[in-house]
């Protein structure tokens, strides 16, 4: 079993601290927005879905902390709630969503009120609570499905590779891309998966190989730059990836190293499948050049563990993501159903 991702009480959040994973597991608690930006800056906890999520915790997370007097007070309150956590981090689309559903929710409410008084704030704070708890649930239950319509994607015997860490860790249900390869592996469709590093940060190496591993599917660890030989003679016959945001197109922006992924499969002629749900589609965009890509510290590429494996004060760049062109991708797979051809017409269709 996967450790829970997010454990909230009144008035604090518990946060499975993935930093830490695979050798340790612990949680950091938040108690207001500030914290809770942090928490999904620093990579205590990473995946678009599960960002998402805490997003939509950090509004009650913030609100049980002040005691505003006045209604106009409350949403200068929730107003700077999410500017704080928007700027966490800029590429997850989840992020975007929660915090402007919340933001939303709270303005709605709010705006059926005539006067101010504790009372009602407290019943503000509970029915941010329930909303925020929707959040999660329909995460869960979008996994559930998504993992059930990429399972039918995929034949018997399957051998497949995924990159970065799109499973349980990732969200609050069973995953999205990890989530179709452990539903696929209960059905008896893996004959083997493979889980790539993931350079810089190593979410494959440290999270992904070890929920597959709990998961008891087949499974062996590679470096980055062993795909296109794999592909080439292990007979590997699916990429299945997350997203982290997808341009009205279908251009795909999910981790670093994805695009390459995609280009290798389309010239060993391997199906490139994106598992990810309707928040992560970004209707605005009409291209993935419009994508916003998060460019994070340096440190990351020149340190493994605190340990410097580069020549010491080397620049480095480190582009947390780049962006698959929708011709490359074969299908994306969202909770509502499997968008094939990737294109304006199919995601418009969809939706």
């Amino acid at each position: 079993m996967i450790p829970p991702r997010l454990i909230y009480k009144k008035g604090k959040l518990k946060v499975l601290d993935q930093r830490l994973l695979p050798h340790r597991v612990a949680y950091l608690t938040v108690r207001n927005a500030a914290q809770t930006a942090k928490a999904i800056k620093d990579m205590v906890l990473r995946g678009a879905p599960l960002i998402g999520c805490a997003a939509a915790w950090g509004f009650p997370l913030e609100l049980r902390t002040r005691r505003p007097s006045s209604w106009k007070e409350t949403l200068t309150l929730i107003k700077n709630a999410a500017r704080i956590i928007k700027a966490a981090r800029p590429t997850a689309l989840a992020l975007f969503y929660a915090a402007d559903r919340m933001q939303e929710k709270a303005a709605a409410i709010i705006a059926g009120q005539k006067e101010f008084s504790p009372k009602k704030y407290r019943l503000l704070v509970r029915a941010l609570e329930r909303e925020a708890a929707k959040v999660t649930e329909e995460d869960r239950l979008a996994c559930a499905r998504m993992g059930a319509l990429g399972a039918d994607l995929l034949k018997k015997n399957s051998i497949v590779l995924t990159h970065c860490n799109a499973g349980a860790l990732a969200t609050m249900g069973i995953g999205t891309a990890v989530g179709v390869i452990t539903e696929a592996h209960a059905r008896d469709r893996i004959k083997h998966a493979y889980s790539s590093e993931t350079r810089p940060y190593l979410q494959g190496a440290r999270l992904t190989i070890w929920e597959l591993q709990r998961s008891k599917v087949p499974s062996e660890l590679i470096t980055d730059n062993m795909a296109a030989h794999l592909m080439k003679t292990a007979g590997i016959n699916a990429i299945i990836v997350g997203a982290d945001r997808i341009a009205a197109n279908g251009d795909t922006a999910n981790k670093i190293g994805t695009y390459a992924l995609a280009v290798l499969a389309g010239y060993h002629k391997i199906p490139f499948y994106v598992i990810a749900p309707t928040p992560t589609i970004d209707a605005s965009l009409r291209t993935g050049e419009e994508i916003k890509i998060e460019e994070r510290s340096s440190e990351e590429v020149t340190f493994i563990n605190g340990r410097l494996v580069a020549p010491k004060g080397v620049r480095a760049r480190h582009p947390g993501f780049d962006v698959t062109p929708a011709k490359l991708i074969t299908a994306i797979v969202t909770e509502k159903g499997v968008i094939r051809p990737v294109n304006r017409a199919s995601i418009k269709k969809q939706f």
